[in-house]
């Protein structure tokens, strides 16, 4: 038993390894030169509409033969799998899901949050070469072929998209530099940000009076040209590539190389590749390694498709009920966080059997639909109360599949909740009882000695890892139950927690707790207390002073340690207060937990998703991430607490940041990010993020990582302008949101290769910036810490150089800047430091590079930053008038000129960079996002 459960190991670790990086659980895999099992998945609220699938098939067709094309012969897309919502019509060509889900997909098809939002984008949480979370189209720009005269070719513009996604490249166009001044000549001259350089084409200006608007020439401001200056394109280019920069003009087939990269361009790409090319990280990909050129003219085979469509949510409860689930109090934790589970978080018409286990499993109720509160309540009747026996994990897998198929007559697309406290040296008996059930395994290991191998279920099919750690009190498990929602889509009726908090409260002190319920919550709103030794004097103040005393909730003879309270209809937006007195002689554990569902099923409610990652980067360090937002716009300004557990270690807490520094990969996009530097050893940490709003500082912003839409072309000398773009006052969206609260879970189980806490140099300065003022340069940066991003570093290394690349690549030989007298300050503060001018000869033309290091405690050095810019330079006279045609319907024209160029490929001359900070631009833009 032994060896079957060593090979059975080995076998895990294989494939838990190839899913290591894999984005949020997607299951695309390459199958020689092919991508398989590409899940697109429509979100529930799209309205039926048998074009959309159509118009799916042919984007990704001839993204196929595009990005065959674009990678050289190298890759194609063979199969791809669509999931329909349970809300359009049935077919019978339409199969069952098995694992797939909308929330695990790799593409999604959904509405925007805003009107006229129609840009394709890539949600990207990490680094360079770190793959996306999905990529997002609007039904409307698979419907609405005008749109191809704004983004160009869908499968042109889906290559673009799947590079983000896939291999972890960026933008080679900046929205907020596309100019920069350019030292790639003798002379310093002010060239548009792309890939390669030299890409043909006129800076204009729209000069616009209502709907009228009239190009003319760019002026200067500065050494720039002013603010809203566009670059425009000419149709006719002598360039094969970028796909990241231009996806739109047809003899664009190639991405950009280590011979034509920009390497000085400041673009996102640069900044986050450290000025390597797309194709150079492309080519140091696992895809790239693991495949070989195809010797045709052409994909092997043509993309195939699967239709899919979403069933009604079947789930089994399978409880462990051995008899270490008696130590602790765990039983009675089990007990009130599946009762919280059934009567709160469970989608209502969800299915629902529970099946027990011990040596044996029993089922204790058979699958039956949830249609109203007392068939929930029928189902709480059922939960166990005595724990004893051994631990048969695999017995309860196999009952709790069967009661779902004498059922629904199949396991496809159902799920296993999981919850165990021991081992088991049986776990490899069902493994291909699971792998062929199409079912997915959601499992939560409680206390420190549940089965090492118990994630193993979730990594093959797809299902959550969750893990909590044994508390005085139930909330802890309540919290990590109630993550297990349904990954539909749809989230009208999800179960959304606001509050998830446990105090030790001394005799006759107070637990004060204030829980905002903004105006997108409300529904099915509930409130519950829970204590470790005796009951609380307690109440509950609503937001318009009208209190809910002890006798107001309800307290259940079989879980006397806990009360709730249901708010009837729709809650009253505003803070609730909860005051709580510990009468008992002695100091005890007590818990405020509150959960709602959305208000409205147009309006989505803020939304908060925790994630724990080991970063594809040096030290392979943990990374937290927590994704804010409303619908798919990023929520700005919010204050975001992360609390990591694991068993036998204190609890360490972090305020994750979104301020484009350290852990954090991009300012202002609703991400936010800290690295974990605490690692206790081997085995589970849990993690609890909590997302603060209050009325002031929130606020929505757009999407970042977009396909550059055509503003417009020239050709023959003419420009031809497209419709001026809806305006969203340059990417900042205020919008009322009021005071809210979110709690999300997750967990990861770290394996550190001994007990030693690993050892972290600083993190790398990603936002050095440097600018002139009054005769003096000044760098300005995010101070890092001496462990990455947390603490403080111990000094400063900072060199400066005329030439970026042996800035970059020999640093230590560069000229070094004395900063002796800088004294690093808290990881994620403002660091600024001044140099006199006297120090460098200056003339006109002359460009100066700054890079950083920061230095710990121990001697460990951060990687070399990014490069900032500072130029002396003074711009030419204002160019000749332009030649203008008015009339718009050239540029709708841009997909259909027949474009015969010869493709030539433009050796670049590769030099210095100029990386600023990526200002956001700030304003405002009035939309409708509530009734």
């Amino acid at each position: 038993r032994e060896q079957v459960m060593g090979v059975f190991r080995s076998l895990i670790f294989l494939l838990s390894f190839q899913l290591l990086h894999v984005a949020k659980g997607s299951t695309v895999w390459l199958n020689k030169n092919g991508y398989e099992d590409l899940v697109v998945a429509i979100n529930p609220q799209v309205p039926e509409d048998a074009n959309i699938i159509l118009n799916v098939m042919n984007m990704i067709k001839n993204a196929s033969n595009n990005l065959f094309e674009m990678t050289k012969h190298r890759f194609f897309f063979k199969s791809v799998k669509i999931i329909i919502p349970k809300t359009w019509k049935k077919n019978i060509n339409y199969s069952r899901l098995k694992t797939e889900s909308y929330d695990k997909a790799d593409v999604i098809i959904a509405d925007p949050y805003i009107k006229h939002g129609d840009d394709p984008y890539t949600l990207q949480y990490g680094g360079c070469k770190e793959k996306g979370r999905y990529i997002h189209f609007t039904p409307n720009f698979l419907l609405n072929d005008k749109l191809a005269n704004v983004y160009g070719e869908k499968g042109r513009v889906f290559v673009h998209e799947w590079a983000h996604y896939r291999w972890g490249v960026f933008d080679e166009y900046s929205s907020d530099m596309p100019f920069y001044v350019s030292r790639n000549s003798k002379a310093a001259s002010v060239e548009a940000t792309s890939c390669p350089a030299g890409v043909a084409g006129i800076p204009v200006f729209q000069d616009c009076s209502g709907d009228k608007c009239e190009p003319r020439s760019c002026r200067y401001d500065g050494q720039l040209y002013e603010k809203g200056c566009m670059f425009i394109p000419d149709i006719r280019q002598n360039i094969p590539c970028s796909v990241m920069y231009l996806q739109y003009i047809l003899s664009v087939v190639e991405f950009c190389d280590k011979n034509t990269h920009n390497s000085e361009a400041p673009n996102m790409q640069n900044k986050m590749c450290n000025h390597k090319s797309t194709w150079e990280v492309i080519m140091e990909s696992d895809d790239f390694r693991n495949s070989a050129v195809v010797n045709a003219s052409a994909p092997p085979s043509e993309t195939t498709f699967r239709l899919l469509q979403t069933q009604d949510r079947a789930v089994a409860l399978v409880l462990d009920v051995s008899g270490s689930m008696s130590m602790h109090n765990r039983i009675r934790h089990l007990r009130s966080a599946a009762e919280a589970f059934l009567l709160h978080v469970i989608e209502i018409g969800s299915w629902v059997a529970i099946v027990t286990f011990d040596s044996d499993a029993s089922e204790k109720a058979p699958l039956q639909q949830i249609t109203d509160d007392a068939a929930r309540q029928k189902l709480v009747q059922c939960l166990p109360i005595i724990a004893s026996g051994k631990t048969n994990i695999c017995a309860g897998i196999r009952k709790g599949l069967k009661l779902i198929a004498d059922k629904m007559n199949t396991t496809y697309g159902s799920e296993i909740v999981l919850l165990t406290d021991g081992e088991d040296s049986g776990i490899a008996t069902c493994l291909d009882l699971v792998k062929q059930s199409g079912a997915k395994i959601h499992t939560i290991a409680l206390g420190p000695l549940a089965a090492k191998e118990l994630e193993e279920f979730s990594t093959l099919t797809g299902g959550l890892k969750l893990y909590a750690v044994d508390g005085a009190v139930h909330n802890k498990l309540t919290m990590t139950l109630s993550a297990i929602t349904s990954g539909s889509g749809d989230i009208s009726e999800q179960s959304i927690q606001l509050e998830s908090k446990e105090l030790l409260v001394q005799h006759s002190g107070w637990m004060n707790t204030t829980v905002p319920v903004d105006k997108t919550v409300g529904n099915d709103t509930f409130f519950s207390v829970a204590w470790s030794l005796s009951q609380p004097f307690f109440f509950l103040r609503d937001p318009k002073g009208k209190e809910h005393g002890s006798s107001d909730f309800t307290i259940d003879n079989s879980n006397p340690n806990t009360a709730r309270l249901s708010i009837s209809g729709t809650a009253e937006v505003g803070d609730w207060q909860f005051c709580i007195k510990n009468l008992h002689t002695a100091t005890q554990a007590i818990s405020v937990t509150a959960t709602s569902r959305p208000a409205y099923s147009d309006v989505p409610p803020v939304s908060i998703a925790a994630h724990m990652n080991r970063a594809n980067r040096a030290f392979n360090p943990v990374v937290v991430y927590a994704e804010v937002s409303q619908g798919f716009l990023p929520v700005l300004g919010a204050t975001v607490i992360a609390t990591i557990e694991k068993d036998g270690a204190a609890a360490v807490t972090l305020e994750l940041l979104d301020n484009g520094a350290g852990a954090d990969t991009m300012k202002n996009d609703g991400i936010y990010s800290r690295y974990f530097t605490s690692l206790q050893g081997t085995g589970r940490y849990s993690l609890k993020v909590n997302a603060h709003g209050r009325n002031t500082t929130t606020r929505l912003s757009l999407k970042q990582n977009r396909a550059l839409s055509i503003l417009g072309y020239r050709e023959n000398g003419k420009i031809y302008m497209n419709a001026p773009r809806p305006k969203f006052a340059d990417k900042e969206i205020k919008v009322k949101l009021g005071s809210f609260s979110r709690i999300s879970t997750s967990s990861l189980v770290v394996n550190t290769g001994g007990d030693s806490a690993p050892i972290y140099p600083p993190c790398k300065v990603t936002d050095l910036h440097a600018r002139i003022e009054n005769k003096t340069i000044v760098l300005s940066w995010t101070a890092p810490g001496g462990d990455l991003d947390n603490g403080k570093a111990d000094h400063y290394i900072i060199k400066s150089s005329e030439n970026l690349l042996d800035l970059r690549n020999h640093f230590d030989h560069a000229t070094s800047v004395n900063s002796s007298n800088l004294i690093p300050k808290e990881a994620g503060r403002e660091e600024s430091f001044k140099i006199k001018l006297e120090y460098f000869i200056i003339k006109n033309d002359t460009v100066i590079y700054f890079a950083i290091r920061a230095v710990d405690d121990t001697n460990l050095i951060s990687e070399v930053s990014n490069i900032a810019q500072t130029t002396w330079f003074v711009p030419p006279k204002a160019s000749v008038p332009l030649e203008y045609d008015g009339n718009n319907e050239g540029a709708d024209s841009i997909v259909i000129v027949a474009i015969v160029a010869v493709c030539v490929i433009v050796v670049c001359t590769i030099v210095s960079s100029t990386l600023c900070v990526l200002q956001k631009r700030k304003g405002r833009v009035d939309f409708e996002t509530m009734q």
